[in-house]
């Protein structure tokens, strides 16, 4: 692996601020150590973060995570990393087990060529018919513990979220037993607050995007996402600009704080494609613009934005701070997945994942492992 030493950028630092100054890196880790031999890279006047884990979203390219094939798994985790998203947790959809199975062990071959692919976030299938999204409804069913476990041993332990709705038969039993096991998150649900509540209580820590698929607040009936709040559940958001609007993103980070909150992309397969027709677990979406709906026209499907191109957008058109983005993009997700000691922060002893930004955010260096991978240097 190569040594690097970067130099005069203005780096993410562990007190969550940027702080102009020299990282080194040997070996793949971010080391207090200066190399002699290393690379030198001039950062002056770019900003160097730690790279984006994306804990949620589906495919970009034409491929989703569900294909289940390595030529799908390379395409996905190419665009991820080339944009600066370093590790992923992908999502499955609503599937029938036998594809599900099928998509982990894909997920477990893959890690052997690529160590970037740090967890499944395990969407479908137990969540609710009255919330279902785009989710396929016709493989929806209950919350089954003996399931879950069977899934984690095709993956080889990957799955790091395991999402429910709680007010569904079972749920609660299934959150007991299911929180030894992976993160619980409650998703697409039609619960109300004391059910959220209850199921906070039973072991969930975790909401699967925020506000979408779920009760909204009211004043009479609060709903899951004021259970969440008074919880301490951490929260993922997508932060496309389409699924959630920006005055709620930055009252999500007034309440919540922002070392709750967790950005998403939950992108499609037709993220970085042109517009056009794709599928998204069987069901047919259309990408217009930023917006990728169902047929009808109506609903969501997803997102058209990888989590970079969110970064950007809660900055530059939200207002929202960059140290706050960065740190709701690369710290809060690998933190949430039980990985905080190994990779999110630029310090010593971390997995050297770096991103260097220009002042437009626009990427202008990829560091994976200790390896450039993308260099506009």
């Amino acid at each position: 692996m190569s040594n690097i030493i970067i130099e005069g950028g203005n780096i993410f630092r562990a007190d969550n601020e940027f702080h102009t100054g020299t990282i080194a890196i040997s070996d793949g880790i971010i080391t207090d150590n200066l190399p002699d031999d290393a690379t030198r890279l001039n950062a002056t006047g770019l900003y160097v973060i730690p790279g984006l884990t994306d804990i949620h979203f589906h495919g970009c390219m034409g491929h989703d995570f569900c294909d289940g094939t390595q030529e799908a798994l390379r395409a996905i985790a190419n665009y991820e990393a080339i944009n600066g998203i370093t590790t992923i947790c992908p999502a499955t959809m609503t599937l029938p087990e036998n594809e599900l199975a099928r998509v982990m062990r894909a997920a477990k071959d893959f890690t052997r060529e690529y160590p970037g692919l740090i967890g499944i976030n395990l969407e479908g299938p137990f969540i609710s018919h009255a919330k279902k999204g785009a989710q396929n409804p016709a493989y929806i069913i209950p919350p089954a513990p003996a399931m879950l476990r069977r899934l984690l041993s095709e993956s080889g332990g990957l799955i790091r979220v395991a999402t429910v709705a709680p007010e569904t038969d079972g749920a609660m039993s299934f959150i007991r037993e299911a929180k030894n096991i992976a993160r619980v998150s409650i998703a697409h649900t039609a619960c109300d607050y004391d059910t959220a509540r209850e199921a906070f209580t039973a072991g969930a820590s975790h909401v699967t995007h925020l506000f979408n698929a779920m009760n909204p607040i009211n004043h009479r009936n609060p709903g899951p996402v004021i259970a969440a709040l008074e919880s301490g559940a951490m929260v993922e958001l997508i932060a496309d600009g389409v699924h959630v609007h920006p005055a709620v993103v930055r009252a999500t980070l007034k309440a919540f704080g922002d070392d709750r909150v967790i950005f998403i992309s939950d992108s499609l397969e037709c993220a970085g494609m042109p517009d056009g027709e794709y599928m998204l677990g069987g069901l047919k979406v259309i990408k217009r613009g930023r917006r990728a709906t169902l047929e009808d026209g109506i609903t969501i499907a997803g997102s058209v934005a990888n989590l970079m191109d969110c970064v950007r957008r809660v900055v530059l058109e939200m207002n929202i701070p960059l140290e706050v983005a960065v740190r709701c993009a690369s710290v809060n997700p690998v933190r949430a997945l039980g990985l905080g000691e190994a990779y999110g922060r630029i310090e010593a002893g971390k997995v050297a994942n770096v991103v260097m930004l220009d002042g437009g955010l626009n990427v202008a260096g990829v560091i994976m492992r200790g390896e450039m991978i993308q260099s506009q240097l």
